[in-house]
């Protein structure tokens, strides 16, 4: 057990440096440019000059020294940032020098450190086909890297992905506007081969400054022909025999996650939803620095 937890320190030391660089050298600059508040809050009153909109004619203080007097507002810099990190079974696979859950902690990771440093709150909710854990939005070190613990060693009790689930509770659970970052394989989709969670992409997008990251293995959107296969769902447990030396299988299996990528864009851009995709043996850095610039 003591082997255990040393092991685990050891993990969330090695992040915490890695991103935590990152953070400092790269991103904090580009992320309080793209994700800066966007909300007014209430500054001071003075005098009112020609031009002012009369919406923020402050009445009360114009009657008391019968001069008209307006509101002044200034842009809110403080944000809170939700991260919503897909803990389904989907994230074990991997085929490169990581698993696509390793890539979606440790960009979290950076995205969390980022924030820190523009003192934010962080929060984050971690969601299968349900909700596993929500860490409430905080400040500080020790949270943050209590976040990051949870990432690495947080075992799920479903294997199964429902994104409209961990949408729909960040939009009941979150009142004031924040930033939410989806981290997801995206592998949700109804039999019929549509994402499942368009109803809770739009609330949450409505609500919410939604943006999505997803995470994938370029090895999982292609078979490569080696005869006879049998494989299983790792979230639904299904299994089947598959002859990967058939052309035509390959490409159905190929056209599958093509017509599914083609629909996600279709809903991202639909909703107006900023989004990136990023494959486990690329570099996330320029990435995610593109995610940015697009802001």
């Amino acid at each position: 057990m003591a082997r255990d937890a040393t092991a685990l320190l050891k993990k969330v030391r090695k992040i915490e440096i890695r991103t935590k660089a990152l953070s400092h050298q790269i991103f904090a600059g580009e992320y309080h440019s793209a994700f800066k508040g966007r909300g007014m809050a209430f500054s001071e009153v003075r005098e009112y000059q020609y031009g002012d909109d009369v919406r923020n004619m402050d009445w009360n203080v114009t009657a008391r020294l019968r001069a008209p007097y307006v509101k002044v507002f200034e842009e809110e810099r403080e944000m809170t940032v939700v991260l919503l990190v897909d803990v389904s079974r989907s994230g074990l696979f991997g085929t490169q020098a990581r698993t696509k859950r390793e890539m979606l902690a440790e960009i979290a990771a950076v995205l969390s450190f980022s924030a820190i440093l523009n003192n934010d709150k962080v929060g984050a909710l971690f969601f299968s086909d349900r909700v596993e854990k929500f860490i409430p939005p905080a400040k500080g070190r020790s949270h943050l890297l209590h976040i990051i613990r949870e990432m690495l060693e947080l075992e799920a009790t479903s294997d199964g992905t429902d994104i409209g689930a961990a949408l729909r509770f960040v939009t009941g659970a979150i009142k004031k506007k924040c930033t939410v970052f989806l981290l997801s394989d995206m592998l949700d989709a109804d039999n019929a081969g549509n994402p499942r969670y368009e109803d809770a992409l739009k609330v949450a997008a409505g609500r919410h400054d939604l943006s999505v990251i997803k995470v994938y293995d370029a090895r999982e959107r292609s078979l490569v022909p080696v005869g006879l296969l049998h494989i299983k769902d790792s979230e639904t447990g299904e299994s089947s025999w598959v002859n990967t030396d058939s052309a035509a299988v390959r490409r159905a299996y190929s056209r599958w996650f093509e017509e599914l990528a083609r629909k996600e864009k279709h809903l991202f851009n639909k909703y107006r939803i900023d989004n990136v995709d990023i494959a486990t043996d690329e570099d996330y850095v320029r990435a995610l620095m593109s995610l940015f610039a697009s802001r």
